[in-house]
């Protein structure tokens, strides 16, 4: 069974968002969004205070909307990465996998309600009669908020090492293979979410292995997907654990069992290192029962491993275990130049 955020689990994270995190109990996303947000509301609200003329909100809120335009628009015309995390500066670098330009609008779109909300609600302290405006506005975000608040709390139930989207992986691939990467992302963002799909995905130090398996699991979690990362050696610990033990332990939403796609990294750390730690048959020993190796057949896999001339092994441990060739599909990542 795969498990989604409820409400009664949304609720609770933003009763716990809104008394406050310190650096003991760390920072989660969806308490960095809310602060985000909160900033830029600041940044429509402070510049309006400081700028001395009646139509100060206007001039704030066109301002940061063509900010927020040309941050968009460039990278969307010229289909290049930028230089600059601050302001859109054009590199030679072309996206290998281009990003989902709706979300980035839908996105930029939220952003700019905040500085919109934040200019006109400093222009009450101005004695300006803008609550139709701010009435509008707070309609608006609504939606926003209802949508953006659950994504981070998807991506944090992920557990991912890294906040890293699919369309920031810029290293080399070969056409067939980023083919192979998109029709697993379908299968893994379909509505309907079309299970038992396994990726393995090969390459040495340097070729960005872990990073494009992290980048699909934030795909899919941006679509409200169930996804955990986890390293192989700490996977092997939960093999021998149940469900009920795993939440006790490190409480989630969902375990590598009711997940609905599981990044296994780590498996093996491929070139430099000459040889394979861990086997295709020694990994299938470490499974202990039918139930995991019934768990592992069913969803949808992203093996991040080494050498690619152990393929058929891994190949065959899919296969021992029920899975279906026409689901299995690997992609090899050119080593980096060192």
């Amino acid at each position: 069974m795969m498990h989604h955020i409820s409400l009664l689990n949304i609720f609770k994270q933003l009763k716990a968002d809104l008394i406050g995190k310190d650096s003991y109990r760390g920072v989660t996303l969806t308490y960095t969004w809310l602060a985000n947000q909160f900033g830029h509301f600041s940044l429509g609200f402070i510049p309006t205070l400081l700028i001395p003329h009646h139509n100060a909100p206007w001039i704030v809120a066109i301002a940061w909307t063509l900010f927020e335009t040309y941050n968009f628009l460039g990278p969307l015309l010229l289909q290049k990465h930028t230089e600059s995390k601050a302001l859109y500066v054009p590199s030679h670098k072309k996206y290998t996998f281009p990003p989902t330009w709706g979300n980035i609008a839908f996105d930029t779109f939220t952003d700019l309600c905040f500085f919109w909300l934040g200019a006109f609600a400093a222009s009450l302290l101005l004695g300006h009669h803008t609550l139709m405006n701010i009435s509008i506005i707070t309609i608006i975000l609504i939606y926003p908020i209802c949508y953006w608040y659950p994504t981070k709390m998807y991506l944090q139930q992920a557990c991912l090492p890294t906040q890293f989207r699919l369309s920031q992986w810029n290293l080399s691939i070969k056409e067939a293979d980023k083919e192979k990467v998109y029709s697993f992302l379908n299968a893994t963002v379909h509505p309907d979410t079309i299970t038992g799909k396994h990726l393995f995905i090969f390459g040495g130090k340097g070729s960005g292995k872990t990073a494009l398996g992290i980048g699909l699991a934030t795909e899919s979690a941006i679509k409200h997907k169930a996804c955990l990362y986890t390293t192989a050696m700490k996977l092997y610990t939960l093999f021998a654990l149940s469900d009920e033990e795993i939440l006790n332990e490190e409480p989630n939403g969902w375990t590598w069992r009711t997940t609905s796609l599981l990044v296994i990294d780590d498996i093996n750390p491929g070139q430099p290192i000459p040889k394979d730690i861990v086997t295709a048959q020694q990994f299938e020993h470490f499974m202990h029962s039918e139930d995991n190796r019934r768990a592992l057949k069913n969803k949808n896999v992203i093996w991040i491993l080494g050498d690619d001339t152990t393929y058929p092994e891994w190949q065959q441990m899919l296969h021992n275990i029920g899975v279906s060739t026409e689901s299995v599909s690997a992609v090899y990542l050119p080593q980096a130049k060192m």
